[in-house]
């Protein structure tokens, strides 16, 4: 191969990324509940906001899940809205 064939190569494929997985699903996967602060903490911001599923790798199904126990949490004054 010519120096040139290896740029274009390297120019169409910089890095490839693997796939994560979401960690709620498969056998082992731990239930999303709203009185599971410490799991639920884990998906939520220094500043209290939830972590979008492209950062956490959670599928989109679970991601509401999750998001919906995360507020209910909020409402019953488990969790905090926001830290300062």
């Amino acid at each position: 191969m010519t120096q040139l064939e290896i740029k274009r190569e390297a120019i169409r494929k910089p890095f490839s990324r693997r796939r994560k997985s979401c960690p709620f699903s498969g056998p082992n996967a731990p239930a999303i509940d709203y009185k599971d602060i410490k799991l639920l903490s884990r998906y939520t911001s220094e500043r209290g906001k939830i972590v979008p599923s492209r950062i956490s790798a959670v599928s989109a199904k679970k991601q509401r899940e999750l998001a919906t126990a995360i507020k209910r949490s909020r409402f019953l004054a488990l969790m905090p809205y926001v830290t300062s």
